[in-house]
């Protein structure tokens, strides 16, 4: 590598490392431009309930508020309103909890809502169990105009019909739970839940009894806002916010839209009818769905929260949306909450395109990993309970799939390694700069009579590379490698470490995962490999690049990814380069080829249209060159 290559390589760095800084502080003003805007009154209710949760994270705290306090945070009820929301705007805080054998659901009576979810079956990364939100924070209110404003999340809901049996069993089918909030003497609404034993599913109907004799006639929709503080799950706090975000979908169409993750904030307006909205994070999901006839329109938004400020608290999600109003004397509208994990065949199983949450790339790379990565890693599940070893057989799978344009590049390969001491007497005989136009034309030519395709070894590298950028895809998202260790590491969803370090360093991180340094190993080494088989015709920077910088750079990126990631690429690199050395062990004959291709040099060749325009432009080229 000669001077000015290796001084361009360091400021090329040098550029990529101060850009690098000022995105980060131009993202930084952004940020904190964005959370100014927030709402005063959220942040201090949020702030409240952080600090309520922060002793008990283990388990769902029931918040038992003061009588005193709640009279002072909420708005004075006035006559006004009437003697049913005047006696309903005051009470204590309730809960009542129904489980089954998956949910832990807890409502209150004030807005008669869900006010806490716990997953049984899964633990948080400090081996907590799993609280997808819990407390005051939250909000479920049917906002509604009669002559005043009314928002049920200000008013206790009194609950009419309790189950006898709130922890489900098998025998169980279902399980029913009703809150009343009395609007008036003639008029009520109905908060009536339901929840079945093995569902993640939580039934909501609301209905409106009574109401039209309140509600005016030129009314056509009832307002529902909902949002809610998810609670941070995972070990690497930047990571789980990358991947959570605010998702909806629209009625009649398979696909999903979300708002940006990389943002920490973001809002956006709906003006079309919309099916369900969920509030996602890395591995599990809040959605709330318009059973029969889907929302009119809706407003999304979220905040997310910084490490430093509250470390239990990953976000803050909200969703306005608009259900249409026909004035009936009685209208329900018929809801339904998902609360559970980003599993592919637990959400495909509702029959509501759920599983478009999980993200497993474009319409390229989803199939790849629909139709081939996740039906083989479900098939070897079934009979194979380590995921180390089960990733090592889908990776052998892959390599069985990708053989036979593996081999054609390796055999490319080969028949250019057979040229190299033709290649370097054609290097030798034009070893001036301004002569590189008459050396490239040269060993075309070599390749052409040999019979040697330029791009033999490289259009079967292209072929695999969907592949290989589903398996980026699938390992984040993969929801069974969630927790699930090999060797060393812990959790394959995430990165492994084995050395913490007491600073972090710029996109590299504070901590060394050992994965990720024996995936960078083995590039060098396979590039290494494939460097020496393969002659040198172009700049000698490329050398340099290839075998150095490409694996410091793998290791850099890899070093805050997916264990599980960086362990296949780095099983790849290693059955790639056993596969290479048996192929031309085995399977090659060099004479034989090298016989082969000096017989085919000695016959005439054919140039073709393509070839001869091609030659023409590079004689010009070489003509223009001199001129100069």
């Amino acid at each position: 590598m000669n001077k000015n290559t290796f001084t361009g390589i360091i400021l090329i760095g040098i550029i990529l490392i101060g850009f690098s800084i000022y995105s980060s502080h131009e993202q930084r003003k952004l940020q904190e431009a964005q959370l100014e805007q927030l709402k005063e009154q959220q942040r201090i209710q949020r702030e409240q309930d952080s600090i309520r949760r922060a002793n008990q994270p283990d388990s769902i705290v029931l918040a038992e508020t003061p009588a005193e306090t709640l009279s002072s945070a909420q708005p004075v009820i006035d006559e006004s309103y009437g003697s049913a929301l005047v006696l309903a705007g005051e009470g204590k805080q309730e809960f009542i909890t129904i489980e089954n054998d998956l949910l832990s659901v807890t409502f209150s009576n004030k807005g008669g809502q869900v006010y806490a979810v716990q997953m049984k079956n899964y633990r948080t990364h400090d081996s907590l169990p799993v609280v997808l939100f819990n407390g005051e924070g939250n909000e479920f209110s049917l906002n509604f105009f009669t002559g005043k404003n009314i928002a049920t999340s200000l008013f206790y809901f009194t609950p009419v019909e309790i189950p006898a049996v709130t922890q489900l069993t098998e025998t169980d089918s279902v399980v029913r739970l009703t809150y009343r909030l009395q609007t008036a003497e003639d008029a009520s609404i109905d908060y009536i839940y339901t929840l079945r034993h093995g569902s993640y599913r939580v039934g909501l109907d609301i209905r409106l009894n009574g109401m039209s004799a309140h509600i005016p006639q030129n009314v056509t929709t009832v307002d529902l806002n909902w949002s809610a503080t998810l609670l941070r799950q995972e070990k690497d706090f930047a990571s789980e916010a990358n991947q959570s975000t605010v998702a909806y979908k629209y009625p009649g169409d398979s696909d999903i839209d979300e708002l940006s993750e990389r943002s920490d904030a973001n809002d956006k307006k709906i003006p079309t009818r919309v099916e369900w909205v969920a509030f996602k994070q890395q591995f599990f999901s809040t959605i709330l769905v318009a059973s029969a006839n889907n929302f009119n329109n809706a407003s999304v938004s979220y905040q997310k929260n910084t490490q430093g400020n509250n470390p239990r608290e990953l976000m803050h999600c909200n969703a306005f949306l608009q259900f249409p109003y026909n004035g009936a004397a009685e209208t329900t509208i018929p809801l339904q909450f998902y609360f559970g994990p980003n599993h592919y065949k637990t959400l495909q199983s509702y029959g509501r395109d759920f599983e478009q949450l999980v993200p497993l790339g474009g319409w390229i790379i989803r199939p790849i990993n629909r139709w081939i990565i996740i039906p083989t890693f479900n098939f070897l599940n079934k009979f194979i309970g380590n995921y180390g070893l089960i990733i090592l057989l889908l990776t052998i799978f892959i390599k069985i799939i990708l053989a036979p344009f593996s081999q054609k590049s390796i055999v490319s390969s080969a028949k250019m390694k057979l040229l190299k001491p033709d290649i370097d007497k054609i290097n030798a005989k034009y070893p001036k700069r301004e002569d590189a136009m008459k050396k490239q034309q040269e060993i075309m030519a070599l390749y052409k009579r040999t019979g040697v395709s330029m791009m033999g070894g490289c259009l079967p590298m292209l072929l695999q590379m969907p592949i290989l950028f589903a398996m980026f895809r699938f390992f984040p998202a993969s929801f069974e490698l969630r927790q699930e260790g090999f060797l060393w590491a812990d959790d394959f969803s995430t990165y492994d470490s084995i050395l913490d370090l007491p600073f972090s360093i710029p996109m590299y991180g504070d901590h060394v995962s050992l994965f990720a340094l024996l995936m960078a190993v083995s590039t060098y080494f396979y590039s290494k490999m494939m460097m020496a088989q393969t002659p040198q015709t172009g700049q000698p920077g490329m050398k340099f690049m290839q075998i150095y910088f490409m694996p410091i750079f793998l290791l850099v990126l890899c070093n805050n990814f997916s264990s599980g990631l960086s362990y296949y690429y780095m099983l790849f690199n290693f059955l790639t380069m056993i596969q290479t050395w048996i192929i031309r062990k085995f399977f090659i004959d060099e004479e034989k080829m090298l016989a082969k291709m000096q017989a085919r040099a000695t016959q005439p060749q054919k140039k073709s249209k393509f070839q001869q325009r091609l030659e023409e432009m590079q004689r010009r080229q070489v003509q223009q060159q001199r001129k100069k």
